[in-house]
This record gives C-alpha cells, sequence and structure tokens, in this order.
C-alpha cells in the first residue's frame, strides 16, 4: 500500500511511495500528527541519485519490522533535499554543529516543534565499525523521549538557541580589494596540487568557480601562475576517469586526488558550471581540448538531460543494472579488456585498452577500469580514436541505463542556460541558445507563473509547491542576463530585473547581508544563510553577480549597492578560505574591472557582437541590437548611433565611455581578446 509520498511531484519522495514505512512529506500536518500523538519526529532527508540514501533505503525503510517500529514510535517524514534546501540547510548545521561532519541521507530526531535533538547521517542494519544499528538508534531515541523527556526538550532549546546567534553580518568587511584577491590567489597555490591539477587531496571535487575566479584574475591582471592553475586542473579532469570518455559530461567528484575513480552520479549543476569553465578556458587560451569538452558536455546535457518540456533534469543515477542483473555503481561506464576485445575486435581492443587505461588488474571493482585518457592516441590518429569512441558509445548505449532525475531545479537550469546560451554563441552553434531559450521559456512560463515569484521545482511541465530560495533568483537570473547578452532579445534582461526586484525586497537584511530564503517563507528553527560556494554558487554570490550585472546593464544604483553591500562577505571569507567562496571571488574581479559596458549598435551575431562576447574582461556585460527600438529593449543602447553606417561598438565603464569603433581587433584589444 502507497504512503502519502504517491502524491508529490518529487521523483526521490516517490521512490520511497511504496516503503512500508509511514511517511510523511513536510508540512505542518506532520507535526501536529506528532504533537497529537505525543511521539518525536523522525526527519530524513536525501535525494535521487544519492548512493548511500538508496542503500538505507534498501536495508532499514524496505524492511517490515523496521518500518513497523518506526511506525509505531515516530512520525517519519522524508525530504527531497534539492527541492527543500532551506530544510536541508538549517538540520545540517546543527549536524555538523553536533557531529563535526554531515552527509546525506541525514537523519535528525526532532520534537513536535521541529527542534532537533539527536542526529546521525547513514545508520547500517546492523552495528559495525563503532556504528550503532538504525534499529537500535530508534530503540535509544524512544527510551530518552520516554524516560528523559526534560532532557531532550533542554538539549533541543539549546541547539535551537545556538544556531539562531549565527545570523552573518554582510558588509562590514567593505568591499574586497587588491590586496584580498591577491591572498586569496596565494591561499589557493598552497593548497594547489601540482602534480594532478586541483585542489586539496582526496575526495577530488571540480573547482568549477574556483577556475572563474582564475581566468577572470589572469584576465584583469595578466597573472600567468592563475591562468596555469586553471589550465592544468580542467586538462587533467578531462583526461581522467570523472570525465565520460565516450559521452561527454562529468560525474560529482573524484574518489582519488588523481581523477582516475569517480562518483558516477551526474549531476546538471557541475556538467552546466563545468561547460562554461571550458568553454571560458578556450576564449582565454584557444585550446582545442578545452573547446571538445565544453561541446561534448553541452551536448551531454542536452542529449541526456533534456526533458520533454524543454528544461533539463537533475541528476542521472551512479548506479544501475550490470550484465549479471545486479544493481552497481558505475556498471554503465566501466570496462574490462575482454570487453573492449568483444566490441572492437583483437587490434582495435589492444589499441582502445591502451589509450584509455583499461588493464586486466583493473582501476575499479572486480577488474574493470574507468575510462581515462593515457596514451597519445589522439594526436598521432584522431581518425581511429574517433572511430574507436563512436563504436564503444554504440555498444554502451545497450546497457541498462542509470535512472534519471527528471524533476527540473530553477538554480540549475539558470546555470545551464547560461553555460548554453554562452557556448553556442563561441562556437557557432545557434541550436544551444535555442535549447537555452526553451529552458528560460519553461522557467517564465512554469515557475514564475503569474506574479514573477520563483517557484524552486517542477516535473512534467507542473510547479512543484516549494518557493524558490535565493539561489534560484540569483542563478536564473545570472542565465537570463546571459542569454540576453547573446541573443539581443531584451525581454531577458526583463526577466531577470523582475528577479532582482525580489531579491532586493524579500531577501536582502541590514548591512549587505542576504538571507536564502524570503522574508515571508515558512519559518524553519532559524532563518537560512549560507555565503559559502560548494557544489554550486552560494544563492549570496549567485544573487551578487546577477545584481552587479544588472546594474551595469541598466545604470540602477540599488542593485549596484546591493552588490558591493553582499561582496563584503568575500572580503572577509576569500583571503582565509578561497576554496570555498570561488564565485564570490570571480564576481570580485567582475567588480574591480567595472565591470564594462559593452554596446554594440548593429546586428545581432554579427562580428562587432560575436567579438564583444568573446572578449575576456571580467563580468563584462553586452547589449547588442539595431534598429530603433534597440535602446527601449537595453538602456546600454540608447542613444548610440552607428559611426558612418556601420555596425559600431561603445565599450564603458561606470558609465564613462571609449571614443567608440567599428573595427574588431580594436573592439577586441579593448576586452582583453
Amino acid at each position: 500500500m502507497a504512503n502519502r509520498l504517491a502524491q508529490t511531484t518529487s521523483p526521490y519522495l516517490l521512490q520511497h511511495a511504496d516503503n512500508p514505512v509511514d511517511w510523511w512529506p513536510w508540512s505542518p500536518e506532520a507535526f501536529e500528527e506528532a504533537r497529537r500523538r505525543g511521539v518525536p519526529v523522525l526527519l530524513s532527508v536525501g535525494y535521487a541519485s544519492c548512493h548511500w540514501c538508496h542503500v538505507m533505503a534498501h536495508e532499514s525503510f524496505e524492511d517490515a519490522t523496521v518500518a513497523e517500529y518506526l511506525n509505531a514510535h515516530f512520525v517519519p517524514v522524508k525530504v527531497d533535499r534539492e527541492e527543500r534546501p532551506d530544510v536541508d540547510a538549517v538540520y545540517m548545521e546543527a549536524v555538523q554543529a553536533a557531529t563535526g561532519q554531515g552527509g546525506w541521507p541525514m537523519t535528525v530526531f526532532l520534537t513536535a516543534d521541529a527542534e532537533p535533538f539527536y542526529f546521525g547521517t547513514y545508520f547500517p542494519p546492523e552495528s559495525r565499525h563503532g556504528m550503532p544499528s538504525f534499529q537500535q538508534v530508534l530503540e535509544g531515541v524512544v527510551a530518552a523521549w520516554t524516560d528523559r523527556r526534560d532532557e531532550v526538550a533542554e538539549v533541543a532549546g539549546r541547539i535551537v538557541r545556538d544556531l539562531a546567534g549565527r545570523s552573518l553580518a554582510g558588509g562590514g568587511a567593505g568591499l574586497p580589494g587588491e590586496a584580498e584577491l591577491a591572498q586569496a590567489l596565494l591561499r589557493l597555490t598552497r593548497d594547489y596540487d601540482e602534480k594532478h591539477g586541483g585542489f586539496g587531496g582526496a575526495p577530488k571535487f571540480p573547482p568549477s568557480m574556483v577556475i572563474e575566479f582564475l581566468l577572470r584574475h589572469h584576465a584583469r591582471t595578466g597573472a600567468e601562475g592563475a591562468l596555469q592553475m586553471a589550465a592544468d586542473s580542467c586538462a587533467a579532469m578531462a583526461r581522467g576517469g570523472i570525465y565520460d570518455q565516450l559521452g561527454g559530461g562529468f560525474a560529482r567528484y573524484s574518489v582519488d586526488r588523481e581523477w582516475v575513480v569517480p562518483h558516477f552520479e551526474k549531476m546538471l549543476y557541475d556538467n552546466a558550471l563545468l561547460c562554461r569553465v571550458y568553454a571560458h578556458l578556450w576564449r582565454a587560451t584557444g585550446s582545442d581540448l578545452a573547446r571538445r569538452v565544453a561541446l561534448e558536455t553541452a551536448d551531454f546535457m542536452v542529449r541526456e538531460l533534456r526533458t520533454a518540456e524543454g528544461g533539463f533534469a537533475s541528476a542521472l543515477d551512479a548506479d544501475s543494472e550490470d550484465a549479471r542483473g545486479r544493481h552497481v555503481e558505475g556498471a554503465f561506464y566501466v570496462w574490462t579488456p575482454a570487453q573492449l576485445r568483444e566490441v572492437l575486435g583483437e587490434e582495435d581492443g589492444a589499441f582502445a585498452a591502451g589509450h584509455f587505461g583499461v588493464t586486466e588488474e583493473g582501476t575499479f571493482e572486480e577488474g574493470s577500469s574507468v575510462l581515462r585518457l593515457v596514451g597519445a592516441g589522439e594526436a598521432e590518429e584522431p581518425a581511429r580514436v574517433a572511430d574507436v569512441r563512436a563504436r564503444l558509445l554504440a555498444a554502451r548505449e545497450l546497457r541498462a541505463r542509470p535512472e534519471r532525475d527528471d524533476k527540473i531545479v530553477a538554480a540549475w537550469n539558470g546555470l545551464a542556460i547560461a553555460a548554453l546560451a554562452e557556448t553556442g554563441a563561441y562556437f557557432d552553434r545557434p541550436d544551444l541558445v535555442e535549447r537555452a531559450t526553451e529552458a528560460a521559456d519553461l522557467l517564465v512560463r512554469v515557475h514564475m507563473g503569474d506574479v514573477a515569484r520563483l517557484c524552486r521545482t517542477s516535473k512534467d511541465g507542473r510547479a512543484g509547491d516549494n518557493s524558490g530560495v535565493l539561489e534560484d533568483y540569483g542563478d536564473v537570473a545570472e542565465g537570463f542576463l546571459a542569454l540576453a547578452s547573446v541573443t539581443g532579445e531584451g525581454a531577458w534582461l526583463e526577466f531577470a530585473g523582475f528577479l532582482l526586484d525580489i531579491v532586493l525586497e524579500r531577501f536582502t537584511g541590514e548591512g549587505g547581508q542576504l538571507f536564502d530564503t524570503a522574508d515571508d517563507a515558512e519559518r524553519l528553527i532559524r532563518r537560512p544563510q549560507d555565503p559559502t560556494d560548494s557544489a554550486t554558487p552560494a544563492g549570496w554570490t549567485a544573487a551578487a553577480g546577477a545584481l552587479l550585472s544588472y546594474a551595469a546593464h541598466t545604470g540602477s544604483e540599488a542593485h549596484r549597492t546591493a552588490a558591493e553591500g553582499a561582496l563584503g562577505i568575500v572580503t572577509a571569507l576569500g583571503p582565509k578560505a578561497p576554496r570555498f567562496i570561488g564565485w564570490g571571488l570571480a564576481v570580485a574581479e567582475a567588480l574591480l574591472d567595472g565591470p564594462r559596458e559593452v554596446a554594440v549598435a548593429g546586428p545581432v551575431a554579427g562580428e562587432l557582437h560575436r567579438t564583444a562576447l568573446l572578449g575576456r574582461a571580467p563580468g563584462a556585460v553586452v547589449a547588442a541590437g539595431e534598429g530603433p527600438n534597440a535602446g527601449s529593449e537595453f538602456p546600454l543602447l540608447v542613444d548610440r548611433p552607428l559611426v558612418g553606417g556601420a555596425p559600431t561598438a561603445y565599450v564603458c565603464r561606470h558609465f564613462v565611455c571609449d571614443a567608440p569603433t567599428t573595427d574588431a581587433g580594436e573592439l577586441a584589444a579593448k576586452l582583453g581578446g
């Protein structure tokens, strides 16, 4: 019998709809039920492509005995962290504060007032490695609840008070300047892995936002070390197992520091951010590898993540069915030498094994290997490599595919729109710009509705019930602004303005600080607020970047002031923890450079417009269009006449302009192109 999750739209919640656990979605009714019955709430948070979430579900939540005990003594509540990042954030903060670590699945026990009193992540079905079994944990919590209720209430109250005292000041540290950005670069240099690229040790995550900072810093200052770290890290990832050498696209992270074995789930946000990074690296260096990876990653997103409604699905699972019918991690992606020979024959099989690093002992489990580039075959025999890749990809298509999480997350689609629009413009791929436009249309039509307030998710063209959080507003505005620059359609600038006005009105606190939820959102035990960039730009830094770009487009003092207020956090964190505020540092580079405002009076997609988009000046905004109405769509095009009847570009900083030019080479020089 299905539980209450059967009525939800979240693919993750629907995976649990047939559990014997009597799950409730996060709702006031669930906490009312706990109050009525006098029992605690078990909050379980995860997401659809999370490997250990599946493991715990199979071991415990599908077990009839565990479910019977859970249902008798708790109100079980299931949350998709990708749908409710606000709920996830406040309880994850409590878990990390209490245990020093966090992760998913997250398991939290709450009072009927939603106050947490006991925490954990994955619990095994039997106790092992000093970790209690899930049943032992449940019994221990029930005993404490029954025998020491006052103590439980006291602990819960203290945790909530501690969390409430953690509000962040925003702009007290002042604007980030040359000194802070230089210190951030120095700190990154110390953390840099010179041998393997990237930062830190294992597990190693793709540092997409830090690379954006390094590319912008090089463009503004000429610092060769910054460009070298960016280029070498991108080359190492592109040649490693974290990159899908057959189908394009990146896995979530590498379990080792050499980028050999990935955690195989593929997330939309990683691929959107990295697609844009490689496109920008190509813009800076002309690297053929960067061009190939940017285009293959864009094509991967369109081919494997695009939904029937024109948006982009959240993720592909790490697990899939192997040849023996077992559901295991990486089964879709890994190869043995025998499998290569079976598809390619003896000679090409041996060539492929050498080129892709497939060995008899294997680099992964049970003698299988993750494909990576170890041979020089590409340089010597590009046609042969292309043929081998195509044949292996065709054979792989016959394998059981990983499941796809089909929900559309507004923020991540905003990142994909920016990446596809720019990649399409740089490489003359109008189809990619069209895909970006279709995704943007879906966000306007389904996620913004009639009131320009964003909803967080949709599925099958139907909006979910959860309100957008700050990262949704910031990343969608970023996507719309990139689309406006590429297409010359001013409607996207206008839509970005709607969203950013709501940021000013609903998400901004005193002194420049920003909150992750709107001031009229559901009240949680604390109003979440996290300025650090982790897997994606923080809402705080995403909003700062979009506010700065919008101010450059429009001259709005209010948006510029809000961006500057928000960037105080970069002054505080940039020199100390640059790996965790990469996008904030990239936005600070744009602030120091202006950012420049580029108006192209002339045809969209003409030579001058393309030259403007290829300019490397950090965060430069571009408005292009011709005819009497161009200025009504883009403020930067007001009173921008053609010179001698030819398309003309105007480059300004802080609304002080250079002499206009009709020469593409001169424009490129003005923009560091």
